[in-house]
């Protein structure tokens, strides 16, 4: 569906939130202590924490509260809360972005060319040639998202350039080029929208009444803001690209819900750390990686 008009990487990274929104609802009943592991690059460090004494655990969530805290009152509330899984986001972003940097510059030369990142992600030119339609279509998209971030135009992407490049959706002047991506995969009929039936795709031809009539319901209720039977402009946008904002605080939220023992809107240190494995198992704590590299955190202090 909308997978093509983003690079492999930012491909992996939006499933993997849309898979996280699945999977934290199930958190506070199964206390998953390996939740944490899924995210990109975090499963050595989710070993490592699983290892940890659990009051060696604690003692390091008590060090990220107090960094959450921004006001000082040792307590969180819904806001600092947000604010820091949000702060979790733009690390992780980071964090991928330098690993991608660092795989794609084959000469070390702290600059990535764009053979450089077709060979690393594609793979050489006789590999090249047995590419699918599919993967010709990414690395198209690619080469037009590598052009954008260039913005000196020297044929190179520094490790600044390089972030934008990597999450194109993070980035509002990369949004343009999302979209129009977006239309040549999905306008068939090239009228610059996007009706249900381009919508679904050939979805629609292998899935049940059920499956359509959940679909239609998203495509009218959450996507199509004035109902017009057809999505344009941020309406598609805000179909393939996902609102940090948006899961930042519905995370918040399952936090609060599964938390606040005493019902009063707020966290105290002691209820966060009593419900440790929840957050453990959050974006909050980046799945237990900020509890592994505290020494980040502690530096700040």
């Amino acid at each position: 569906w909308k997978s093509k008009q983003l690079s492999v990487t930012d491909l992996f990274k939006m499933l993997m939130v849309i898979f996280l929104l699945v999977l934290k609802y199930s958190i506070g009943l199964a206390k998953d202590q390996h939740t944490h592991s899924i995210l990109p690059g975090s499963v050595k460090d989710a070993e490592e924490y699983d290892h940890l004494p659990p009051e060696e655990a604690k003692r390091r969530l008590g060090i990220l509260l107090t960094k959450m805290d921004l006001n000082k009152d040792e307590q969180i509330d819904r806001k600092e809360l947000t604010a820091w899984i949000l702060r979790s986001f733009k690390m992780l972003t980071a964090e991928e972005s330098t690993e991608r940097f660092e795989d794609a510059d084959e000469n070390e030369d702290g600059k990535v060319s764009w053979e450089e990142y077709k060979n690393d992600a594609y793979g050489t030119e006789e590999e090249e040639e047995s590419l699918s339609l599919e993967e010709e279509s990414l690395l198209k998209n690619d080469k037009i998202m590598f052009n954008a971030a260039d913005k000196n135009q020297d044929g190179f992407l520094t490790r600044e350039e390089f972030v934008p490049f990597s999450h194109p959706e993070e980035h509002p002047d990369m949004l343009p080029l999302i979209l129009n991506n977006t239309l040549e995969e999905k306008d068939l009929n090239n009228d610059g929208e996007i009706d249900f039936q381009e919508f679904i795709g050939e979805n629609g031809q292998t899935h049940n009444k059920e499956w359509l009539l959940t679909e239609k319901e998203k495509f009218d209720e959450e996507y199509d803001k004035d109902h017009d039977g057809k999505l344009s402009g941020n309406e598609i946008l805000s179909w393939v690209v996902p609102s940090n904002a948006e899961i930042a605080a519905e995370e918040t939220d399952h936090l609060f819900a599964s938390a606040d023992d005493d019902h009063d809107d707020i966290l105290s240190f002691d209820e966060i750390i009593d419900n440790h494995e929840i957050f453990v198992g959050s974006e909050a704590t980046d799945y237990g990686t900020h509890l592994h590299n505290i020494h980040h955190f502690e530096d700040e202090l």
